[in-house]
């Protein structure tokens, strides 16, 4: 069995022990060392620990768990529902109010943290128990939850914007520049969608009750001083520092945490249980990506060495497809993929693979990056088993699961016509990253 054959087996040994339920880090760890020392031998001793020093040298990485525990302890400080209950006052005379309110919060949250998983589950606690009582429809209401916990994973800090930099070799600050217009751009089209849909059919959502609007102007502003503008400042602060290249991403991730602390003593929210819990999960988290990195980062090492992926890109490269053919194709593959896997395998053992093929036809890798992003969200709302909607269900449980799925497929559709305009005019993504960093570089 020649070299590259013999990658490619370990590559279906890898996937089909992903989906039996073995741990992704153990398997790639396993299997990079039976498959490297098959292929050349006692060197993939040396390759793993090799590996592992340049992944642990790597300083960008240490934005991850500071972006983790701003998310986290304005999480726990319960500070998402603040901006939601100061959104849905500012907008109660506008019809589907709540949609507007879910959305706008949640990509307000998704600046400070990118977990999916979180942003799901505490929208569908907090704005799921309103929506039914307001007499809003279920599918639209658990679309639009999915959908705004999604935004997440795009619009940084996105972890996965933070792990996929340094993988791929490419400047973090630039990903981020380059995430902001899609993000918005997806986050306005569901906005639109919801509010065109509720104007030309009411009940889908009414406007909030007379009893339930703010009692006065005051206590408008009273609740945009106190519970919106400080942690939008903060947040818009982190951002900017990053782009204006006032700071490192690992500065201003340290900024962020510091700030995301600071306010939660000021709302006397924190509590030593609460930190307690914030810190717990950043460890955690934190562990388990450097730990998928280095392992991921090992497998891909031996993946080349054999030969394999030089293989699989001149193959690619024989279907004398095109650059926009080939990204197509690839985007398909990174979106059924994405239906049962979740993005770290993705991000961190197939895109690798795939890279030297994007290279080879000269598409920008900060416009690529962004587009498997999009394709990637995209999946999460995508059935059979588009991971929000168990999320959603785990919290709302009297929503059908057949429900949560129609409602996801809507805006699953919008996410396919959102990364169509990203594809047609990529200036949407690259605009910003090279006015930014770019002109006059």
């Amino acid at each position: 069995m020649s070299p590259e054959v013999l990658g490619l087996v370990s590559l279906a040994a890898l996937f089909a022990g992903i989906l039996i339920g073995f741990p992704i880090s153990f398997t790639l760890i396993f299997l990079g060392i039976v498959f490297g020392f098959i292929g050349f031998g006692k060197t993939v001793f040396y390759l793993l620990v090799l590996q592992t020093f340049i992944v642990m040298r790597e300083p960008i990485l240490a934005a991850a768990p500071l972006f983790l525990f701003m998310g986290y302890i304005l999480e726990q400080a319960g500070l998402m529902e603040r901006l939601f209950s100061g959104f849905r006052l500012l907008l109660s005379r506008v019809k589907g109010s709540l949609y507007i309110a879910v959305l706008t919060t949640a990509t307000l949250f998704a600046t400070a943290t990118g977990i999916v998983g979180a942003s799901v589950t505490i929208l569908g606690v907090m704005a799921a128990p309103i929506m039914r009582k307001s007499g809003y429809d279920s599918r639209l209401s658990a679309g639009t939850i999915a959908a705004g916990g999604t935004l997440g994973m795009l619009i940084p800090p996105s972890l996965m914007l933070v792990v996929m930099g340094p993988v791929l070799q490419v400047p973090i600050t630039e990903l981020f520049a380059a995430a902001m217009f899609p993000g918005i751009m997806l986050a306005s089209i569901y906005t639109v969608y919801t509010v065109a849909r509720c104007y030309l059919n009411p009940r889908l959502g009414p406007s909030v009750p007379l009893e339930e609007r703010a009692g006065s102007v005051y206590e408008i502003i009273r609740e945009l001083v106190i519970g919106i503008i400080p942690l939008a400042f903060l947040i818009f602060a982190v951002l900017g520092s990053i782009l204006g290249g006032l700071a490192t991403p690992t500065d201003a991730a340290a900024m962020g945490a510091a700030g995301a602390l600071v306010l939660t003593i000021a709302y006397r929210r924190l509590t030593w249980e609460r930190l307690k819990v914030a810190v717990f999960k950043t460890i955690e988290t934190s562990a388990m990506i450097v730990f998928l990195v280095c392992a991921a980062n090992f497998y891909g090492a031996v993946f080349a060495r054999l030969g394999s992926a030089t293989y699989i890109t001149d193959s690619l490269l024989a279907l004398a497809l095109g650059p926009v053919l080939l990204l197509v194709l690839i985007l398909v593959l990174v979106f059924v993929l994405g239906w049962p896997l979740e993005w770290v395998p993705i991000v961190l053992i197939v895109i690798p693979i795939l890279l030297p093929a994007i290279q080879s036809v000269g598409i920008d890798l900060v416009y690529f990056c962004t587009l498997v992003a999009v394709c990637l969200q995209t999946a999460w709302l995508s059935p059979p088993v588009a991971l929000s909607a168990y999320f959603l269900k785990g919290v709302v449980p009297d929503w059908e699961l057949t429900d949560i799925y129609i409602g996801m497929m809507q805006f699953m559709v919008l996410q396919v016509i959102g990364l169509a305009l990203l594809l047609t005019f990529p200036e949407i993504a690259l605009w910003l990253p090279t006015v930014l960093f770019r002109e006059g570089g």
